[in-house]
């Protein structure tokens, strides 16, 4: 490892990239006696969004969230955060910017977890005949969807930098690959079109991706024996597993140790962000391991058919009321029977959509301060309003796609 390499090539201002790295889509507003950088400041907004907030009350995997000992998708963005940090400092990365990709990178998850991801893709495909996964979600939520307050009460797209933005769309830890390196063309995000179709363009963004997979394995493994999900045979294949490898539990701490240690040192700007053979095929192992006991465990079926039941009947439901530019007039007529499925979604839609100020109720005032992009025009097209539904599905929490569910099956 060679700290100093690696630091002539951070995403700094002494990059010769910086001024494409931290360029946003327009000038962010000033704060007076603001000491922040431009990363720290995408931090913070990322800190402050609607979408972050949601992420304690996202699946993991396991669909348990009442159960404070089970990981939800905020937990998993900590571990995250902390071992791309870690990593990054040791290498002489750019901290404030890894800690922004790391918040924001898991900002596009679906309602439970990569189950709900999966569902909307079938009817992002059915009905759009366009991919959903969640890095290019959470793209589209930084870009899109996401709205903070400035100082003078408007809202405002979130609005990040490049080099975050990159990051959040570029992270799938899923593919196994070792010794990643940056991309070197700064394109269009908006040209990713499937899972790890391109490499981050930062170094950073390589050490986000990788400490998303490392962060992962352990903690599922931790959650699967809590819910005692492993078989006795399951255990003694981890057991010997870590014999092989490490001579110590297969469990979060250790490997996440273990792995972060080996990171720092192998990797160069010649090799990529990369762990050693042994450490890498320690790695894959454990992955398989957690596809064929965990991720592929009989057990979880009866939450894969509900959570696939909630999503597609919320789908239906909300499709159903589709009526071109009196489409917003529907839903809240429908608002009487269904308050929180198409009362709450009315108000939401009336954010991004481009009405004049007389259509609002004059005590909405929220929605009039609202100068964000108006994503959805005056939803001219019934494939605008499916989009539409998509995204605010795509937004819920576990608990609240449950509520509006449980609303249309309670009279």
């Amino acid at each position: 490892m060679s700290e100093t390499q690696f630091r002539l090539l951070a995403a700094t201002p002494e990059n010769p990239d910086w001024e494409i790295l931290s360029k946003r889509k327009t000038p962010l507003y000033q704060k007076d006696n603001d000491t922040r950088s431009a990363f720290e400041r995408d931090y913070t907004r990322i800190l402050h969004s609607l979408a972050y907030r949601r992420l304690k009350h996202k699946t993991q995997v396991f669909f348990n969230i009442s159960n404070d000992h089970i990981c939800t998708r905020m937990e998993h963005v900590s571990h995250v955060e902390s071992v791309a940090c870690t990593i990054s400092k040791a290498l002489g990365l750019n901290i404030e910017l890894t800690r922004a990709i790391a918040m924001g990178h898991d900002l596009g998850h679906a309602p439970f977890g990569h189950q709900g991801e999966r569902k909307l893709h079938k009817l992002s495909k059915e009905y759009l005949g366009t991919s959903f996964f969640h890095e290019k979600n959470g793209l589209r939520f930084a870009d899109h969807i996401e709205l903070l307050e400035d100082d003078y009460r408007f809202w405002r797209n979130m609005n990040l930098t490049y080099a975050v933005r990159d990051g959040i769309i570029s992270h799938c830890g899923e593919v196994d690959e070792n010794g990643i390196k940056p991309r070197e063309a700064y394109i269009d995000l908006n040209l990713f079109t499937e899972v790890g179709q391109y490499q981050p363009a930062t170094w950073e963004g390589c050490v986000v991706k990788i400490s998303d997979k490392i962060a992962y394995l352990g903690r599922d493994i931790e959650d699967a024996m809590r819910l005692r999900f492993l078989s006795d045979e399951d255990l003694r294949e981890l057991s010997d597993i870590g014999m092989a490898y490490t001579n110590k539990a297969i469990n979060t701490t250790a490997l996440i140790h273990s792995m972060i240690y080996d990171i720092c040192a192998n990797s160069s700007p010649e090799n990529g962000i990369c762990l050693s053979d042994e450490k890498a095929q320690l790695m894959k192992t454990i992955k398989d391991f957690n596809i064929r006991a965990i991720y592929r465990n009989k057990k979880l079926d009866p939450f894969i058919k509900y959570s696939d039941l909630v999503i597609d009947e919320l789908f239906l439901l909300l499709l159903d009321f589709y009526d071109g530019e009196n489409t917003l007039q529907v839903l809240n007529k429908k608002a009487k029977e269904y308050p929180e499925t198409c009362g709450a979604f009315a108000s939401w839609l009336t954010k991004y959509c481009d009405m004049p100020h007389s259509f609002f109720d004059s005590t909405n005032e929220n929605t009039v301060k609202c100068v964000n992009e108006k994503i959805y025009g005056q939803m001219e097209t019934k494939e605008i309003y499916i989009q539409a539904i998509i995204d605010y599905i795509s937004g819920m929490t576990d608990t609240y796609a449950i509520k509006c569910f449980n609303e249309l099956i309670t009279y």
